[in-house]
């Protein structure tokens, strides 16, 4: 009987569907606002959600020095897409992307600022890693790094198949680190790795000729070539995915739900103004297209 109960509502519902999907969808997107108290009754009396809404302000450890991800403008205020990530969680706690307070950290405070409580999230493109995660919980990756190869327009080998027949005549500079001289041979093969103590060196040294490609991060070449076109060129070859996550004290799943899901509807769903613009302003990158159905999450 269950069953056949079932089947008929079914039924009844699909008959009036027309007008009952577009009544749902629109509702979904016009309006579904909660009062932030009546969210706040829902989480756990200990959850962080709760804190936050009661506050009335988010407040996010990032950086302040590495574009394109946090750094300051031409205003001196802080920008950058770990700060849009930020923006789009204060918008989802009270519809107001700019209840945020950003507390300016060096990379190593990023995990004790979590854990001692001093900031609710931390978005400091930090890397997804295994033995991080047995310290902080961290949300869903919201970008995927990676390492580029970076000429200029007076570089002797422009295209990939060009520095590829070089082989051992192309010289490679990269930051430099235990892993260095492996990372390049991953990108190309016979290439000879040219370790410098800085990015802006190891891209000047291609712009200087000293070098003939650049082994970059892929957001770091992106940012460039979206701002110089003419100086800076992306051999379109990347390798070595990383994840980059925001990262939240353990043991609070509410608030950790609630991070995943202001991400995911701002990069899979209805929602999308401020990632798409991120995208286009700090990587010149056009939004991807959403389509119904099956999810490409």
């Amino acid at each position: 009987m269950d069953l056949l109960r079932r089947f008929r509502e079914r039924r009844s519902f699909l008959k009036t569907g027309g007008f009952g999907l577009a009544a749902g969808a629109l509702a979904a997107t016009a309006g579904g606002a909660i009062d932030a108290r009546q969210a706040a009754a829902q989480a756990r009396p200990d959850s962080l959600l709760r804190t936050v809404l009661n506050r009335g302000k988010l407040i996010v450890g990032t950086g302040s020095t590495n574009a394109p991800w946090h750094f300051e403008d031409d205003k001196g205020q802080i920008t950058g897409m770990d700060i849009a990530m930020a923006k789009i969680i204060a918008n989802g706690l009270f519809e107001d992307e700019s209840k945020v307070e950003f507390v300016r950290q060096d990379p190593a405070s990023r995990i004790p600022n979590i854990t001692s409580g001093k900031v609710d999230v931390v978005i400091q493109f930090m890397t997804i890693a295994p033995a991080r995660a047995q310290l902080v919980a961290y949300s869903r990756p919201y970008f995927v790094e990676g390492l580029s190869l970076m000429v200029v327009p007076n570089s002797k080998w422009k295209t990939l198949a060009e520095l590829k027949a070089a082989g051992k005549q192309v010289r490679a500079s990269v930051l430099q680190n235990v892993k260095a001289e492996q990372t390049v041979r991953d990108g190309l093969v016979d290439a000879q790795p040219m370790q410098l103590d800085t990015i802006a060196n190891v891209i000047q040294a291609v712009v200087s000729g000293r070098s003939d490609v650049a082994v970059v991060d892929n957001s770091t070449l992106r940012w460039l070539v979206s701002r110089n076109p003419d100086k800076y060129i992306d051999v379109g070859h990347s390798w070595y995915s990383i994840l980059y996550g925001a990262a939240m004290r353990q043991g609070d799943q509410d608030w950790v739900n609630f991070v995943n899901t202001c991400f995911e509807v701002q990069m899979f769903g209805h929602l999308t103004s401020i990632y798409d613009k991120a995208l286009k302003d700090f990587f010149g990158l056009e939004p991807p297209v959403r389509k119904p159905g099956v999810p490409t999450i």
